[in-house]
């Protein structure tokens, strides 16, 4: 039987092409910043997203911590998604090593934050509060893309009050590709609205390890000092920053393959009593199953080769190492589990 992953498109393999890339890599020791492998990424991605200097990291956790941290101080405060990766998924970090407060906020539907209530938790300059200096948002959050109006509307909001705008873009690129074109000037349209922007290399874009945090050279001069505290600097890191190249160079634009197949596993998921699915805007479907069915489907599933996760909706994410028959395969087990 044939196992597939859609716990995350985090569990993506290298492709062999990737391999031949990382094995040839020119290697230096990035810590000295000799090694041109990173060097070229960093310049790479730089270039195309429009930031005056970019900085590679092991992990996206990582490189969000570092930039909160470069953007604000003991006793500052960051505003926040309740459901961004930054307040909830990485362990508290910004408040545990960097003594900043969150500011969560509910999303709207459409991920977004209302912007009434962003403007409302600005603290004013009283000894009272912590001092807001940061607004944060995801782009995709929760597999859905903000426009672009939204970006520019909370851009000018934060602007208005002298906050700094860091964008978690864990998934950039799905975001870019959603809309159509050449997905680098779209990935371009939404970072221009961020001080601070992370990008992860290893969701969809399927490199095995690696984020990079993008800003002006002084951010980064910042953020690089963060990244030495925190365990960051490694050595010959060319042969994860080939990776990541490969991906920028190569990868992009497939990522509308997944987009169609998250369409395809939410279209035939359709009509299936006590379960509500979400529509997939790019590689993320979400599912709401009711009642007692609920407490058996991923052990269900698993046992038909499936896998995925359900910490608080049953959740699929397509990517790189799925295709149409995994798809098939996961919609037959679902429509056999609940015809039972």
């Amino acid at each position: 039987m044939r196992v597939v992953d859609f716990r995350s498109d985090t569990v993506t393999q290298p492709t062999p092409a990737m391999r031949a890339a990382m094995a040839a890599a020119p290697l230096g020791d990035d810590v000295f910043g000799d090694d041109p492998s990173v060097n070229a990424l960093q310049l790479a991605l730089a270039e195309r997203l429009g930031f005056g200097a970019t900085l590679f990291m092991p992990t996206g956790t990582q490189s969000n911590l570092c930039a909160l941290l470069a953007h604000c101080q003991r006793g500052d405060e960051y505003i926040v998604g309740q459901f961004a990766h930054t307040y909830r998924w990485e362990g508290g970090g910004a408040a545990v090593l960097g003594s900043i407060q969150p500011q969560p906020l509910n999303h709207q539907p459409d991920g977004s934050l209302s912007l009434a209530e962003v403007e409302a938790h600005i603290k004013p300059d009283d000894v009272h509060f912590a001092r807001t200096r940061l607004l944060t948002l995801e782009n995709t959050i929760g597999g859905k893309v903000l426009p672009l109006s939204y970006l520019a509307d909370a851009s000018a909001l934060a602007l208005k009050h002298g906050l700094a705008r860091h964008l978690d873009g864990a998934r950039l690129f799905n975001a870019a590709v959603a809309a159509g074109g050449d997905p680098y000037v779209a990935a371009r349209e939404i970072t221009q609205h961020f001080d601070s922007v992370s990008v992860c290399f290893s969701k969809g874009l399927g490199a095995p390890v690696g984020s990079v945090l993008c800003g002006s050279a002084a951010f980064i001069h910042q953020a690089k000092r963060w990244r030495k505290m925190l365990g960051g600097g490694m050595r010959q890191a060319g042969l994860l920053a080939a990776a990541a190249h490969y991906a920028l160079d190569h990868q992009v634009a497939r990522l509308a393959d997944d987009h169609v197949l998250a369409k395809r596993l939410a279209a035939g998921l359709q009509g299936l009593a006590g379960v509500t699915v979400e529509a997939p805007q790019t590689n993320i479907v979400f599912i709401d199953v009711a009642g007692p069915k609920a407490a058996g489907v991923l052990d269900h599933l698993k046992s038909r080769g499936v896998l995925a996760t359900g910490l608080y909706k049953l959740r699929f994410v397509t990517h790189l190492d799925v295709d149409a028959a995994a798809v098939d395969q996961t919609i037959a087990a679902m429509r056999e589990y609940f015809a039972g």
